[in-house]
């Protein structure tokens, strides 16, 4: 902030106090969105973003009514999202879960409320309510919300009843929620874009209205909130809205009733004013920022309401003080451009306002930085493009991501085995997010314009475009399953994938769906599903290759076995699925002279299976995985093949109707 906007503030706060109306009540509103852009922006700037809110909070004048909200997209995958799950940030936080290092930072800076945004969805709302509600110790202390999702069908969620107070919400969502501020009761809703599902993974959340619809569809939905916290005698409402672009939070401002004020979200509009410092060294200008703080408009019955935005990744805190009248109906002229605006998080805007440190932000920074340092800048190789590890794509074709990782389980079973190994399955459950970034641009709502690309450059952990590391394979192949080697027979294969198969249906994404190397097939959904034993029919052709690609022998010619169905190929698994995961049927195999690749027991293991010889392991540079583990196969893979930038990994994911391995017939 300038100086006249540093000095007058407390000044203009003690005019506007004593010449307010009887029974008025004037609000400071705090507010931010969007932390999903420059990683290494956000971290570098949270200190000074809630130094600001700590200096806001204990403001003489207005600190006693605040109210500090977010409008969502707290949460992005990542290294910042993933960092959550080690030793140093979970000390801190109390929890391993992806993400929870975002809500722990929220915590810190006493967040009271926050709409869900796109990105709090994109690995799926299961590691969403992880997060949030961090087994239930570490939890979020404010509510998420959103009146037009439907969490009733879903169990993860810890769903709150619509209306209550936020303290009673707390690791709750909810469609709406009571904040008691100054004694005044100030009712909030959240609203997500209908595009959610287009642009994220919420998968199987119902949200309204469909994704074609328009804000004068949405409108009706949170009217009708309004008008409950209306009945409770609930004058001062403010929409947490996630609509991407502002102006569909503009066109909501004129359809809707009774809402005071709408913050928006997703669309990273850096609203301000001449009285605002950048956040960068800009001059500010006329064109500095694309709105003016704030956008002042009329709702449907002709009253005032107020529409505001700052740019992302806590580069500024929004501070708005308004003065409501006694009917509840803010006024726009009490807003002072001198305390308004948004407030750049930088050391001098920090300093003119007498900033307060928090500590314990501070320290989770740190922390994150620490795994960021130490992991994300250990690499084991490069990539060119976007590996797809994407929840709705691995599970259910192909990816170029469930490729490579086969590819490395096969190469790696021949390096420590005595015998070749012909073939590699995993399950794509067992991917558990991509690697480089798949990102909706801010403003976005069609997800056919998502961007892909491989790992930015990190200049935290000093690596470059494209380099894949520790980090990501921590959190990619989280459960860093042992190898295990088994015999197979051609019908033991067959059946092995059927089973693989046998819940693959438009809608769906199951964990079992097989990622393989060393062979293809093509399959049919709308043949039976295995059921027991040889009863699927839904794979329709199986070839073994060799290691040029080239046909070695044919398994499966037109739904059935070729050849003796008897004869055996050596196959690398994981042991998840080796002990009867995702109900795979290796323990019905009838000789299946298995071979643990790695040390001791895994998953549902009550048996010490033969182990390899672990002295072969290749041994390049993966000292973060054992032996026999899936990170270490891979990590060894790529130092092998891909260890610099012009071998990178190049094979960009295709759709699914050009996929070789895994072929979709019908």
């Amino acid at each position: 902030m300038n100086l006249k906007k540093k000095f007058l503030g407390v000044f203009a706060g003690t005019f506007l106090s004593t010449t307010v109306l009887a029974n008025s009540f004037t609000l400071q509103l705090l507010h931010f969105a969007d932390i999903d852009g420059n990683e290494q922006s956000a971290l570098a700037s949270v200190d000074e973003f809630a130094a600001l809110v700590g200096a806001f909070k204990t403001d003489p004048v207005y600190g006693p009514n605040t109210l500090f909200v977010s409008s969502g997209d707290n949460i992005l995958p990542g290294p910042r999202f993933y960092a959550a799950e080690q030793r140093p940030v979970r000390n801190l936080t109390g929890s391993n879960e992806p993400g929870h290092a975002d809500i722990a930072l929220l915590n810190e800076m006493g967040v009271q409320a926050s709409a869900l945004g796109n990105h709090e969805f994109d690995v799926g709302p299961g590691e969403l309510a992880d997060a949030i509600k961090a087994d239930g110790t570490y939890t979020a202390q404010f509510p998420y919300l959103a009146i037009n999702i439907d969490f009733s069908k879903d169990e993860d969620f810890q769903i709150g009843g619509n209306g209550l107070m936020i303290n009673d919400l707390a690791g709750k969502v909810a469609g709406y929620a009571v904040a008691k501020v100054g004694g005044e009761s100030i009712g909030l809703i959240g609203a997500v874009t209908p595009t959610l599902p287009f642009i994220s993974s919420p998968y199987g959340l119902d949200v309204s209205p469909p994704p074609t619809s328009s804000m004068k569809e949405l409108a009706p939905i949170i009217q009708e909130a309004v008008n409950s916290l209306q009945a409770n005698g609930i004058n001062k409402i403010v929409l947490l809205s996630h609509m991407q672009q502002i102006e569909y939070e503009k066109e909501l401002a004129n359809l809707l009733k009774g809402v005071d004020i709408i913050v928006a979200g997703g669309s990273d509009t850096r609203m301000g004013d001449s009285n605002d410092q950048l956040f960068s060294n800009d001059l500010v200008t006329d064109k500095a920022f694309a709105e003016h703080y704030p956008y002042k408009t009329t709702d449907a019955d002709g009253n005032p309401i107020i529409v505001v935005n700052v740019d992302a990744d806590y580069k500024y805190l929004g501070r708005l003080v308004v003065t409501f009248d006694e009917k509840g109906h803010v006024q726009p002229d009490s807003i002072d451009p001198q305390v308004s605006g948004a407030y750049a998080a930088t050391e001098e805007v920090v300093n003119s306002v007498g900033g307060v440190r928090n500590v314990g932000v501070i320290a989770i920074r740190n922390a994150v930085q620490e795994v960021i340092k130490s992991q994300f800048g250990n690499v084991v190789g490069y990539t060119k493009v976007y590996l797809d590890g994407r929840r709705g794509k691995v599970r259910t074709e192909e990816t170029n991501l469930g490729n490579l990782s086969a590819d490395a389980n096969l190469w790696y079973a021949n390096e420590l085995s005595e015998k070749t190994v012909h073939l590699s399955l995993k399950n794509g459950g067992g991917i558990r997010t991509g690697i480089g970034s798949a990102l909706v641009p801010p403003g976005v709502t069609d997800y056919s314009k998502a961007l892909y690309a491989p790992p930015a450059a990190n200049p935290e952990a000093e690596t470059s475009e494209g380099a894949v590391s520790e980090g990501h394979l921590r959190a990619t192949l989280r459960f860093d399953n042992g190898l295990v080697v088994v015999s197979v027979t051609a019908s033991e294969l067959k059946d092995l994938l059927e089973n693989g198969l046998a819940d693959t249906e438009i809608g769906r994404t199951p964990g079992r769906f097989p990622q393989v190397a060393g062979m293809k097939f093509s399959y049919d959904t709308t043949m039976k599903p295995r059921i027991t034993s040889g009863s699927g029919q839904r794979v329709r052709s199986l070839e073994i290759l060799n290691s040029d690609g080239t046909v070695m022998d044919t398994i499966v010619k037109d739904g059935d076995i070729v050849g003796n169905p008897d004869r055996r190929f050596n196959m690398v698994t994981l042991n998840f699925l080796a002990n009867g995961g995702d109900d795979y049927p290796f323990k019905e195999l009838s000789a299946p002279n298995r071979l643990n690749l790695y040390a001791g027991r895994g998953y549902g293991e009550k048996v010490d299976y033969p182990n390899a010889d672990t002295t072969k392991d290749p041994g390049r540079n993966s000292k973060f995985s054992y032996t026999g583990g899936e990170q270490d196969a891979f990590a060894e893979y790529m130092s092998a093949f891909h260890s610099n930038l012009s071998e990178a990994y190049s094979l960009k994911e295709q759709n699914i109707q050009q996929d070789k391995r895994v072929v979709k017939l019908r």
